[in-house]
């Protein structure tokens, strides 16, 4: 791949990504301690506690360091005139370009965890899909989202 996006999404994401990445990893513990009292009471081998132990180590380390580190890393996006160019992915990335004639409408979209980091998520709606714009301060979400607005209607006039 030739030319990246030169937009990378806010690094407050990353810490947002990890966040979640404790709250499924909690979960997932909880789930966890459950098999750990049905081995206790059904009389299962003792090695299972091992397996159960390691199950939430390997899950925590993947899904709250390296996993977001990879996408945060990965997460790019550029807006042109034209069209809205978006990277991201784990394993494979993903690049789209999205062109402005076929943009129908922008919304930013923030939640409870977001909003106590002051980012916020664009999507951005065409016929067929929506594609996000995750992580973003939440003003240059704002400014986007403006922004995104007026180059599809100027690109709707065009036609």
């Amino acid at each position: 791949m030739e030319h990246q996006p030169k937009n990378q999404i806010s690094r407050k994401g990353l810490t947002v990504w990890r966040l979640y990445g404790m709250i499924q990893t909690s979960i997932i513990a909880v789930l966890v301690i459950g098999a750990g009292v049905l081995t206790y009471f059904f009389d299962w081998p003792q090695w299972l506690y091992a397996v159960y132990g390691l199950i939430v180590v390997a899950y925590g380390i993947l899904f709250i360091y390296l996993f977001p580190k990879i996408r945060w890393e990965r997460w790019r996006y550029e807006v042109r005139e034209q069209e809205i160019e978006l990277q991201h992915g784990l394993f494979i990335v993903k690049r789209t370009l999205v062109p402005m004639v076929r943009v129908q409408h922008v919304d930013t979209e923030q939640g409870p965890i977001l909003r106590k980091y002051d980012l916020a998520e664009i999507s951005i709606s065409t016929a067929a899909t929506t594609h996000t714009i995750p992580a973003l301060i939440t003003e240059e979400a704002d400014e986007l989202r403006a922004r995104i607005s007026v180059l599809a209607r100027v690109a709707e006039d065009d036609v």
